[in-house]
């Protein structure tokens, strides 16, 4: 994203050349204010540069410079070369900074609307800066400011999906018996303030994390959800789980919040193995991060975990990295070892294993084809996301280091855990990772619906009122129109990070397969993934089946960036909100 940096330096440098050149021109001051026109006018080329360079990556990288920006950096460079005179050097430093503004505060899109308002303003600047030295009338200056509002006021802007009406989402709910020879696992779950760690925590069960939820596949998961005293609400949200749309757990959209005193249950069929979490979806930004979550594995059938098999939830509460056991563990010579590990914040974790080789046999509860081995290699873990690793207890320590900090030690005995200097490892890239292996459809495949969400921070109305947000498509939750699909359609979602944050994408209910990044098509083993990092300037192109009716979130599981806008709903054709919802 380097780039796009360089982009708002640039603007920024022009806009602030110019005006300085206006101003130093009414001091009297012409070689001054050539000096800096010059200066300016080399900014305005470096950003034509730059753009050009920008528009490689993608038109949503670009789209408001092509059709505004540079249009009007253009004519404030005219300007510049006609006279050096302090107006036209205003008129351009007013253009060069409305181009700035417009990228830093508006983004992806930019319509009509925007347009309009910023031509008029930057009008009614240069009209108030000649009105200064007594050359227009103040009715002009007016007039021209008012009329870009009114027309803006007029364009409209593209409608939102609205409800139509069919099979209420609270009608699909999960089964309500284990499958033939298999068991009903029962938990009860109870949602309360306590003090962990001398922190005042939000708890299941007056722990953090919860308590792990455990299933072999065919199993009838069934939890009860009581809450205590949590004034907020807290539901149930299965991570990663393509449970039915009705166990979803998201209020507003598959259930009412349960608030203190309440209970909601929920029942589903174990029928995938894999790592995956739960956590509230209830003021979640706040929720998870006072710890309402916790683990839900679950085994395939039949098989029984062999060696050590360790869950690992990776959280950070109150400034510290809270893991959900003991840090040190002792370990024979010789075990097979499964570490799940789990990142349930809402920011990546660099997790590094140190005195053991080690695979990646899993990633966000799909086994991978052809796990190699790995020594010396990092894992870039994304918010919301798992990789499970696997190795053989050698006869020395290992260790596993999170970000940097040494977090669980293991040891057979002969030797302390190592405590090596992990930062210049390099890093695990999935997609490179396993061997191929044949996959449903492709990037090749006939798909039924295309989407593009361009993520960026702009001022946004969300729900009718103005602020700055996280912003999906230049708008924010709940006014971001959503993905309308039917049951068996194949979709295909490109999501393009405009923004200088990484983004942790996650949608409810279904796996995607990657299809590429950055252009780049994965060479490994398929890659399914139900939560992946957007860094900054990245786009991934993904795919998934329809093959989960409901209505479902689509959101960034920076859950922050989510409560301030950047999510949105993929709705299956039919079906509707339930009243009261």
């Amino acid at each position: 994203m380097t780039l796009a940096v360089l982009d708002l330096v640039v603007a920024f440098t022009a806009a602030a050349a110019w005006i300085g050149g206006g101003a130093t021109s009414a001091a009297g001051r012409s070689r001054v204010a050539l000096g800096l026109a010059a200066a300016g006018a080399l900014a305005a080329l470096g950003r034509a540069a730059v753009t050009a360079a920008l528009a490689r990556h993608g038109w949503w990288f670009v789209q408001e410079k092509v059709t505004l920006a540079l249009p009007l950096l253009a004519a404030g460079l005219v300007a510049v070369m006609r006279s050096r005179s302090a107006v036209p050097l205003f008129f351009a430093g007013y253009s060069a900074s409305a181009g700035f503004l417009v990228t830093l505060l508006i983004g992806y899109p930019v319509g009509w609307a925007a347009g309009l308002i910023t031509v008029a303003l930057v009008g009614a600047a240069t009209l108030v800066t000649a009105r200064r030295a007594g050359r227009v009338p103040v009715a002009l200056v007016l007039s021209v400011g008012l009329a870009g509002v009114v027309v803006a006021v007029v364009v409209p802007g593209p409608a939102a999906h609205h409800d139509h009406g069919g099979t209420p989402v609270t009608a699909l709910r999960g089964a309500t018996g284990p499958a033939p020879g298999r068991t009903v696992r029962r938990y009860d779950l109870t949602a309360r303030k306590a003090t962990v760690g001398g922190f005042e925590a939000w708890t299941f069960n007056g722990q953090v994390p919860g308590p792990p939820i455990t299933a072999g596949t065919g199993d009838l998961i069934e939890v009860t959800l009581r809450n205590a005293d949590i004034g907020a609400g807290v539901t149930l949200h299965w991570h990663g789980y393509d449970v039915p749309a009705g166990e979803d757990g998201v209020p507003g959209l598959t259930q009412d919040a349960v608030k203190p005193g309440g209970t909601f249950v929920y029942r589903f069929l174990a029928g995938r193995s894999g790592t995956y979490w739960y956590h509230t979806h209830e003021a979640s930004s706040e929720g998870v991060r006072r710890g309402l979550y916790g683990a839900l594995v679950v085994t395939p059938r039949g098989r029984a975990p062999s060696g050590l098999d360790l869950t690992v939830p990776v959280h950070t509460l109150d400034g510290r990295t809270v893991l959900g056991g003991p840090d040190r563990r002792t370990v024979p010579a010789g075990t097979p070892v499964r570490l799940r590990l789990i990142n349930t914040d809402s920011g990546p974790h660099r997790l590094a294993l140190a005195g053991v080789g080690y695979r990646v046999v899993s990633l966000d509860g799909t086994d991978l084809v052809g796990p190699g081995p790995l020594d010396g290699v990092a894992l870039r873990l994304p918010a919301g996301g798992r990789y499970d690793v696997a190795f053989a207890m050698p006869a020395g320590g290992v260790s596993l280091l999170v970000d940097g900090a040494a977090a669980l030690g293991m040891t057979s005995g002969a030797a302390d855990p190592p405590e090596p200097r992990t930062g210049g490892w390099p890093e695990f890239d999935p997609l490179s990772y396993g061997s191929p292996a044949p996959a449903p459809f492709g990037p090749d495949s006939r798909f039924d619906r295309r989407f593009t969400l361009v993520l960026d921070r702009a001022f946004s109305l969300a729900g009718g009122r103005p602020r700055y947000a996280y912003t999906i498509n230049g708008r924010a939750y709940p006014s971001v129109p959503a993905m309308v699909v039917r049951e068996g359609d194949l979709v295909l979602m490109t999501v393009a990070n405009r923004g200088l944050e990484t983004h942790p994408w996650h949608l409810h209910g279904h796996r995607v397969l990657v299809l590429s990044r950055d252009g780049r098509a994965p060479t490994g083993s398929p890659l399914w993934m139900d939560t992946f990092d957007v860094r900054p300037g990245e786009v991934w192109r993904v795919a998934f089946r329809a093959d989960n009716p409901g209505l479902w979130m689509n959101h960034c599981h920076n859950l922050a960036h989510a409560d301030k806008g950047m999510m949105l709903h993929l709705a299956y054709e039919g079906i509707a909100s339930a009243h009261g919802v």
